[in-house]
C-alpha cells in the first residue's frame, strides 16, 4: 500500500511552490495586509486561475481540469505555506464542492466553469453570531425563492459573488445559492485578526435563492460539505505549519547568544522537536483523510475530523513556537511570523472551531462502536 503522492502529484507540488514563489511573497501579502481597502490580491488570484488550480477538481465536462481531489490537496499544501491571500478556500474548497455534491445539472453547468476561470468567489454564510447553529436557532428563511435574514461573520463575504447559505424554507433547514450581485444584500466589513482574509456581515432582504439538494437536508448537507472542506483545509494547515518550523529552525541555526547558536540549547531543541511531532501527526491524519475524500470512503466524517483537529493544533502550535524561537523581534511588525499566526487562527475558525470537531469525532466513534 502506498501512503504517499504520485511522482505527478509531487511534480504538480513542486511547480505550485515555485509558482507562489515567485507570486505569493511576504512583501505581496503585506501589500494586502497593510491596505484597508484591498480584500485580496487580485493578479495572484488571476494568476491562479490561469493555472488551473481553481478547477483542478472540477470535472472536464464543466470546464475543469478533472485532476482529483488529491491534486488539490498538494495545491493547498502549497498555499497554506505561502499564506496566499486569496478566496481559494472559500471558492474551491465550499462553493465548487457544494456544487459537485448537491448541485443540479443546470446549477453545476453554470456555476462550475465560472468557478475554474476565477470568474466566481464564493462564500459559505451558516452562522448568525455567537453560539452553536442548530434547526431552532436558525433564524434567516426563504419564502417563494426568496432569503431574508443576517449572518456574521462570513469569510470572503465582502468579496463573494456566490454564496452557500444556510436558511430555512417551510420551516425545514436547506441550503441555498445566492447570487451576491442580484440585489437584496447589505454587506457590512468586520474586523479580524487576519485581515489578508476578510470577513463581513451579510444582511439579506429578499434575496433570490436557489435551494441546493434536497428540501429539509440543509445540515446533513452541510456537514457532509464541511468534512470535504476539512481535509482541503488541513494540507493548507501542514503547510503553513512546515514553513513554520523552517522558519524557527533557520533562524535557530543563525542566531548567536552567548556565544553559541541559539540551536545548540537544550530548549530551542526541544521546541522544534515538539513542532515536529505536531507536524507529523498532523500530516498522518490528512494524508488519511485525502484518501477517503478522493475514494469517496465511508470513514471520510472520521478521517475528516481527525484531520481537522490534529492541522488546527499543529498550525498553531507552530506558529506560536516560531515566534517564541524568534524571540523580542519575532513579535515585532517587519518579521513575518506574525503573518503564520494570524493565519492558524483564521484557519482553525473558517470552518468551525475545533471544539466542535472534537465533538463531532467524539460522536461518530461512539456509533461506530455501537454498530
Amino acid at each position: 500500500m502506498n501512503f504517499d503522492f504520485s511522482d505527478d502529484q509531487k511534480f504538480l507540488k513542486g511547480e505550485a511552490r515555485k509558482f507562489l514563489e515567485a507570486n505569493s511573497s511576504s512583501a505581496r501579502v503585506r501589500k494586502v495586509l497593510d491596505d484597508d481597502g484591498k480584500a485580496y490580491d487580485e493578479d495572484l488570484w488571476k494568476g491562479v486561475a490561469e493555472q488551473g488550480w481553481l478547477g483542478a477538481a472540477i470535472p472536464e465536462e464543466h470546464g475543469g481540469l478533472g485532476l482529483g481531489h488529491l491534486e488539490l490537496c498538494v495545491i493547498a499544501e502549497e498555499l497554506g505555506r505561502a499564506v496566499a491571500p486569496i478566496p481559494f478556500a472559500s471558492t474551491v474548497y465550499i462553493l465548487a464542492e457544494a456544487v459537485m455534491l448537491a448541485g443540479s445539472e443546470e446549477q453545476k453547468a453554470d456555476l462550475l466553469p465560472r468557478i475554474a476561470s476565477g470568474e466566481l468567489i464564493g462564500a459559505l454564510a451558516t452562522s448568525e453570531g455567537p453560539g452553536v447553529l442548530s434547526p431552532n436557532a436558525l433564524q434567516a428563511t426563504v419564502a417563494g425563492g426568496k432569503l431574508s435574514g443576517t449572518k456574521l461573520p462570513v469569510t470572503d463575504g465582502d468579496i463573494a459573488t456566490t454564496a452557500v447559505v444556510l436558511a430555512k424554507e417551510n420551516g425545514q433547514p436547506g441550503l441555498f445559492l445566492v447570487d451576491l450581485n442580484a440585489g437584496g444584500l447589505t454587506r457590512e466589513m468586520l474586523k479580524t485578526l487576519d485581515p489578508t482574509r476578510d470577513a463581513a456581515r451579510l444582511v439579506f432582504e429578499g434575496a433570490p435563492a436557489q435551494r441546493l439538494g434536497a428540501a429539509g437536508e440543509g445540515f446533513a448537507l452541510l456537514e457532509q460539505i464541511l468534512d470535504r472542506a476539512a481535509v482541503l483545509l488541513a494540507f493548507e494547515q501542514c503547510g503553513g505549519a512546515d514553513k513554520c518550523l523552517e522558519m524557527a529552525k533557520a533562524y535557530a541555526l543563525e542566531r548567536y547568544a552567548f556565544g553559541r547558536v541559539i540551536a545548540s540549547y537544550q530548549a530551542i531543541k526541544h521546541k522544534l522537536a515538539d513542532i515536529y511531532v505536531k507536524n507529523e501527526l498532523a500530516r498522518s491524519n490528512a494524508y488519511y483523510g485525502a484518501w477517503a475524500l478522493n475514494s469517496n470512503a465511508p470513514e471520510l466524517p472520521v478521517a475528516a475530523s481527525a484531520a481537522r483537529i490534529a492541522a488546527s493544533e499543529a498550525f498553531w502550535f507552530a506558529s506560536k513556537e516560531n515566534i517564541q524561537t524568534h524571540g523580542g523581534i519575532g513579535f515585532t511588525w517587519e518579521l513575518d511570523c506574525h503573518l503564520y499566526y494570524k493565519r492558524s487562527r483564521q484557519l482553525s475558525l473558517v470552518a468551525g472551531a475545533p471544539r466542535v470537531w472534537k465533538e463531532r469525532l467524539v460522536s461518530q466513534l461512539e456509533r461506530r462502536n455501537a454498530a
